[in-house]
């Protein structure tokens, strides 16, 4: 089933529609193990109507997000969202990421947002809590994508009902 979602998924965020409202609610993050730098590297692809409604809905308006018009808090928001929305346990430690920064994506409908966690020097269990937009959209679905070097990614497809799961590593 995870197939379906992906293939979805990547005809979406590579279709460069025009800035039409989406029906299908579902955000990208790709985490990627860099063992010679020691570190989770973050990728969120995230819509971005969808992410100023939920940062509308805590009290953050008129954010205007990767625009000319955007506001100096933007970042100190983003990152605030982020930080209560997607927490990381590495090998059943809580750790905490640094928001690296932001861009928009090639179609300007969504923003990339960049997180670091520094100091992992092995990765054999990790797990995932994202309930990202789910604030937003009801029918919202995240995919976490994890890759480390010369592995298979591993995949988690998570919804309202079921927002965290586990992955093993050998």
């Amino acid at each position: 089933m995870i197939w379906m979602y992906l293939l979805l998924c990547q005809s979406l965020f590579s279709s460069g529609q025009s800035a039409i409202a989406h029906e299908i609610h579902i955000s990208k993050c790709q985490i990627a193990f860099n063992e010679s730098e020691e570190a989770l590297q973050i990728s969120f692809h995230i819509f971005i109507d969808d992410l100023e409604a939920a940062l509308r809905n805590q009290g953050a308006d008129k954010l205007f997000l990767t625009t000319e018009r955007e506001a100096a808090t933007a970042d100190t928001h983003l990152a605030a969202y982020l930080r209560e929305k997607f927490v990381l346990k590495v090998n059943e430690q809580a750790v905490d990421y640094e928001f690296i920064g932001k861009e928009p994506s090639e179609d300007l409908q969504a923003v990339w947002c960049y997180l670091e966690i520094t100091g992992v020097n092995s990765l054999q269990q990790l797990n995932v809590s994202s309930s990202v937009l789910m604030d937003v959209h009801h029918d919202q679905k995240n995919i976490i994508m994890v890759e480390r070097s010369g592995k298979p990614s591993e995949f988690l497809l998570l919804t309202r009902n079921q927002p965290s799961g586990s992955l093993q590593f050998e």
